[in-house]
């Protein structure tokens, strides 16, 4: 899932945040702190996809609430919970891989059912989601995973949406591209083999064979980088340099000379 171009990014956030007085990094906070962001990012897409499994399934309360009431109307008797009752949805509920990793993407952060049930609610008044429910036509594959793109669109320009990602994810603005794009690719996907999500997981070749040994190089030939850098500073001093531009300058020069 991760791109070299994100591991640069997520490489600069953790120089940044782990430099030190005297210009130098704490090697061992860096480490550990990268290796947080990685995981993070993954975290981010499972998060998105619990929120999202979530929504759909609330459509079945919406059926029990429609079917128990005193008078309904037409609409509440032809509703049919089939947002959350087909294959593709089931295709989620019965994946091994993704319930463990439902497990841990709830631990520690919480999943209101009330603001689920506000994001279904006001889904539900879309002309896309009411087209879909009430069809004539038997729904195909192709219409389930339309509603589904459709929903997932709303969701990331839903306020109440973005706000819990950004309390639970404080990067989310910086990994939302990396995870919308991630998202389209599992909806468009559906029905969900057994281990899809083995894609989806950080790959050592970007991971560590690159992002990590990158890390530790500048880490480790801080100085010798600055050496090359200061003196073809024109009339300019090291330390007015802006931290992150001197940063990327070491990451820039790193790449070239040993990678």
């Amino acid at each position: 899932m991760l791109s070299r171009r994100n591991v640069r990014v997520k490489v600069m956030q953790v120089l940044y945040g782990n430099r030190q007085e005297d210009g130098a990094f704490d090697s061992r906070g860096a480490s550990k702190h990268y290796a947080k962001l990685v995981d993070d990012s993954f975290q981010t897409y499972i998060f998105n996809l619990l929120v999202f499994y979530q929504v759909i399934g609330y459509a079945q309360q919406d059926e029990i609430r429609r079917r128990s009431k005193l008078r309904p109307t037409d609409k509440d008797t032809n509703f049919t919970a089939k947002l959350c009752q087909n294959p593709l949805a089931e295709s989620l509920k019965k994946n091994t891989q993704l319930t463990v990793a439902f497990g841990k993407a709830r631990q520690g952060r919480s999943l209101d059912a009330d603001l689920v049930r506000t994001l279904y609610l006001e889904y539900a008044k879309t002309e896309t989601y009411q087209n879909y429910v009430y069809q004539q036509t038997e729904s195909q594959e192709t219409d389930h995973i339309a509603v589904y793109l459709d929903l997932y669109k709303f969701l990331i320009n839903n306020e109440t949406f973005v706000s819990m990602m950004e309390d639970h994810f404080p990067l989310w603005k910086d990994d939302k591209s990396l995870v919308v794009g991630a998202m389209k690719k599992t909806l468009k996907a559906l029905p969900m083999q057994e281990t899809f999500l083995d894609a989806f997981l950080p790959q050592d070749e970007t991971v560590k064979l690159f992002g990590e040994a990158l890390l530790e190089k500048v880490v480790a030939s801080n100085q010798e980088l600055l050496g090359i850098i200061e003196p073809n500073l024109k009339n300019w001093d090291a330390d007015r340099v802006a931290i992150l531009d001197m940063i990327i300058l070491k990451m820039s020069l790193a790449e070239f000379l040993y990678f």
